[in-house]
């Protein structure tokens, strides 16, 4: 019988994604969630007999409860994501971040296995030049980065949780996020041919899309030799400033203009990189570049169109 995995969130960013990547892998896939951004991106999935989906909220207890008896392991993606989308509203930051995965943790059986999508940005602003690794102490500067270390410290009380700590994702998803560094400044390379960037130096880590996937999957298969442990998972060669950034970008729009503002600052003061090796001693590498993102990106781009405010 095939591997059960619920994962809430499921038609986001990132599960839209890991849900064909799981169902390709030979699991089953119950998929939840609320369509609270109105996107429908599991369509091409529906004629899998291995996936289900429900529309409902994962902070939704009577819903949870009769799903989790069929399953052997779950994903909870489902999260407010991003500095801007928590400040906006701070209460349902905390309800979803944070209440609805203390919630699942008591209503989950110890046997069932939580595989935990956390943040390095709660490594918040260090000095960008020493290599964080999972025993630095964290010291989140927004309340994404607070919630999401919260619910880690949570879920690493309790038994059978590996929780993965990610780099800035990038890459192109059905369920599509423009905000994220890389998929920012490409889109600002191929539409716009110019961007401003603050606080050029800081530095951060990166790691694409579908590596993120298939490290939820290497964790689902090689689960004793992770559980109650953390890992950063990112791109050991993807540990770049901003100006770095997007000089790579530049490579493959060469017309694109950047200015390095002496004025003015990024309300995201993240300064840190990031050691990767306690994965990668687990069986685990990422292996797509940034290259690769952004070329991916730029086709991805491509099929946008019109959009709906701009007459171009």
């Amino acid at each position: 019988m095939k591997p059960r995995v619920l994962i809430t969130g499921a038609a986001g960013y990132l599960g839209s994604v890991l849900c064909e990547t799981l169902l390709n892998e030979g699991f089953a896939v119950c998929a939840l969630d609320n369509l609270f951004y109105g996107e429908a991106n599991l369509f091409h999935l529906c004629a899998h007999p291995d996936f289900e989906f429900i529309r409902a909220d994962a902070r939704d207890a009577k819903v949870l409860r009769p799903l989790l008896k069929g399953v052997d392991a779950i994903i909870p993606l489902a999260a407010m994501v991003g500095v801007g989308a928590c400040d906006r509203d701070p209460l349902m930051t905390r309800s979803v971040n944070v209440d609805a995965i203390a919630m699942l943790e008591k209503l989950r059986s110890p046997n069932q296995l939580i595989v935990y999508p956390t943040t390095n940005s709660g490594y918040g602003a260090q000095t960008g030049e020493v290599f964080c690794t999972e025993e630095t102490p964290l010291q989140p500067i927004s309340l994404y980065g607070e919630t999401k270390a919260a619910t880690e410290k949570l879920l690493l009380e309790a038994p059978n949780t590996i929780c993965l700590r990610l780099a800035t994702v990038f890459g192109m998803s059905p369920r599509m996020r423009l905000d994220l560094l890389v998929n920012h400044f490409v889109l600002a390379a191929f539409t716009d041919r110019a961007l401003t960037i603050f606080e050029k130096d800081f530095k951060r880590n990166y790691i694409h899309i579908r590596d993120v996937a298939d490290c939820f999957v290497h964790c689902l298969k090689n689960p004793a030799s992770m559980v109650g442990r953390t890992f950063n998972v990112g791109l050991d060669s993807a540990n770049c400033s901003k100006a770095e950034l997007a000089m790579k970008v530049q490579r493959f729009v060469p017309d694109f203009y950047v200015h390095f503002a002496e004025i003015g600052s990024d309300p995201d003061k993240r300064n840190y990189i990031v050691s990767n090796e306690r994965l990668r001693q687990a069986g685990f590498e990422a292996r797509r570049s940034l290259e690769d993102g952004i070329q991916e990106l730029i086709k991805g781009y491509r099929m946008l169109g019109r959009t709906r405010f701009k007459n171009i």
